[in-house]
């Protein structure tokens, strides 16, 4: 179970980059973030939705009420052009960390 201090740190990332990959509506990008993980992380509707709330507010990403599949509303979301470079950025970010974590946690492997 990761801390919830990891949680938050990589909440943004992963739904701008599920979002950069096609809309979707809450159910399926907390399914997805099961999934990835091999049902590690669970994210709640308590966690999410403010996440989506603060990126729509930073116009990251878009909202829109529609009908789904079964024909119920769903409110989805969607990337904005800024929300891809705020992924570009926290790409370098995770890159940067990742790299650095490899070379403390892996010594004997040149990443070079």
């Amino acid at each position: 179970m990761l801390t919830k201090d990891l949680t938050a740190a990589s909440s943004t990332p992963l739904i701008l980059t599920i979002l950069s990959q096609g809309e979707s509506y809450g159910y399926d990008i907390i399914k997805q973030v099961r999934d990835l993980s091999q049902g590690e992380i669970t994210w709640t509707d308590g966690m999410l939705y403010p996440i989506l709330h603060k990126l729509e507010k930073k116009g990251l990403i878009t909202s829109e009420w529609k009908a789904g599949e079964n024909g119920r509303r769903r409110k989805y979301y969607r990337i904005q052009e800024s929300g891809k470079q705020a992924l570009a950025k926290e790409k370098e970010n995770w890159h940067l960390i990742t790299s650095m974590f490899n070379q403390l946690w892996n010594p004997h492997i040149n990443l070079t």
